[in-house]
């Protein structure tokens, strides 16, 4: 894959805040802006792809029938991670 140029114009204090925000993470503003830019884009296709999934299979209350109740784990981030318990045959 190669890589091409991007030129954009931005505001002067939204540049300065993407300069302390690459230079907490000890990188560069090109490679801040690139690295948020490939999450942003992996969070669009994830959540298509999720409900692409959700129009094949149904939505979660169908899932949840199929397939038991949903569960809460406690996720490494402290955040709450949703789980389906799958029937026991």
């Amino acid at each position: 894959m190669g890589s091409t140029v991007l030129s954009l114009r931005i505001d002067g204090e939204l540049l300065d805040r993407l300069r302390q925000h690459a230079a907490k993470r000890g990188m560069s503003v090109q490679d801040y802006v690139v690295r948020t830019l490939i999450r942003d884009d992996f969070d669009e296709r994830f959540t298509a792809a999720v409900e692409e999934t959700e129009k094949f299979y149904g939505d979660s209350e169908e899932t949840e029938k199929l397939y038991g109740d949903s569960e809460e784990e406690p996720g490494q981030d402290g955040g709450v991670r949703h789980s389906l318990t799958p029937p026991v045959t």
